[in-house]
């Protein structure tokens, strides 16, 4: 009996996570696909083919590709056609360094082979968004909060994680990485003093995570509701993570020495 070598083949869309250059000519990809989730490949002779790949192995572009798998190992990649390469948001430091993050943190929260339409369909509205208009201030924390919800990380933000009474205005409420939710001052009495969040805070976030992507810019954050969401979600997204991603670390120094707003 002879064994069947064959691969699976495979075409699906698929947005750009990460590439790393190996050997003289190939590259490695790892994409966010439609119908697969996060995949894994190697693309062969892809620095030198320009009618195989041109430029649609670079981080957040949006094409089709079409790959083989045998097993669990790692996709052959063979063809990326570009759908969108995002020109406007490559040209601006501030969408660039956000669309990388955007990519980076959706890398962080998925495991390959695990598909979640929803989750590539949030990539590529907010990289859309994000190509054609103005960057909408609480676009990051807009996208984290969304992404949290549906990789099932979403954190408590509509009542007290611990005695499950809702907002209400006369409270005041912090926040518990690891309870993965608001306290309010009834609960958190005893504890030393944090930050406290504004209800104005927590019903943006709340209105964000269902709000259709197209309408984000009409959902107006104040500086300190923007500070406030940041601190909130980055400090919880590290706990949830063990890290502080890479790309996040670029934009603050970015922002310290003035480079962006």
């Amino acid at each position: 009996m002879i064994a069947m070598n064959t691969r699976a083949i495979h075409k699906t869309r698929a947005v750009v996570l990460h590439t790393l250059d190996y050997g003289e000519s190939d590259r490695i990809a790892t994409f966010y696909t439609l119908e697969f989730g996060k995949v894994k490949g190697i693309a062969k002779g892809a620095r030198r083919s320009r009618r195989r790949f041109a430029n649609a192995l670079e981080p957040f572009s949006c094409a089709d590709i079409r790959f083989s798998r045998k097993g669990d190992s790692l996709a052959f990649v063979d063809q990326c056609d570009m759908v969108d390469h995002f020109p406007t948001i490559r040209s601006d430091l501030e969408k660039s360094m956000s669309a990388s993050y955007l990519v980076e943190l959706t890398g962080a929260f998925t495991v390959e082979g695990k598909k979640n339409e929803l989750i590539f369909k949030l990539l590529i509205d907010f990289l859309s968004v994000m190509d054609n208009g103005p960057f909408i201030p609480g676009l990051l924390s807009f996208f984290e909060i969304r992404l949290l919800h549906l990789s099932g990380y979403e954190p408590v933000l509509d009542r007290c994680a611990l005695c499950n009474r809702p907002l209400e205005a006369e409270s005041s409420y912090r926040f518990s990485n690891s309870r993965g939710g608001l306290k309010c001052s009834r609960c958190d009495a005893f504890h030393p003093p944090t930050p406290s969040l504004s209800i104005g805070t927590l019903r943006s976030l709340i209105h964000a995570k269902d709000m259709p992507v197209n309408k984000l810019s009409r959902l107006t954050l104040s500086r300190q509701s923007a500070q406030e969401s940041r601190q909130l979600l980055v400090h919880f997204i590290q706990h949830l993570l063990g890290r502080e991603l890479k790309s996040l670390q670029v934009l603050h120094q970015l922002r310290q020495i003035g480079a962006i707003g």
